[in-house]
């Protein structure tokens, strides 16, 4: 058996960190305020899973590379499970009423439906729903 992390932790750059506290409290999310200064917060998606938002200065203490310009590249897309179709749709349209932009139109594959949109630092986020039964199949 190979290995298996106990918890991820994405860490991603932000413009205004307290505007991005907004967003994602807007969208519905918690955040661990034991992992929260004026620098960094932890933005909880599930148990397990968590996007640390770092202002880009403190993120540039971390890293030797130039951040991405979200802008004009993509590096990474975070993609979650949504309970049913109507909360990928919610999820989205709370996005885009906090201040987020739609990224595609929804995806409907039958057994699978997706919808992305981009967070107000340019990030990208997919929500899906599979009904239950289809990973297997698929």
């Amino acid at each position: 058996m190979g290995f298996k992390a106990g918890q991820l932790f994405v860490n991603l750059p932000v413009n205004d960190l307290q505007a991005s506290i907004n967003f994602f409290t807007a969208l519905g999310f918690e955040f661990n305020l034991q992992y929260t200064d004026e620098n960094a917060t932890c933005l909880i998606i599930n148990d397990n899973t968590f996007a640390m938002l770092l202002t880009k200065e403190f993120f540039k203490t971390f890293v030797s590379k130039e951040i991405t310009d979200t802008s004009s590249h993509t590096e990474v897309i975070m993609a979650f499970s949504a309970s049913s179709r109507a909360e990928v749709d919610e999820l989205v349209h709370k996005a885009l009423a906090a201040g987020g932009t739609k990224y595609n139109d929804p995806v409907d594959h039958g057994f699978m439906y997706s919808w992305s949109f981009q967070d107000i630092d340019g990030h990208l986020w997919e929500t899906m729903y599979m009904e239950e039964g289809t990973a297997e199949n698929a």
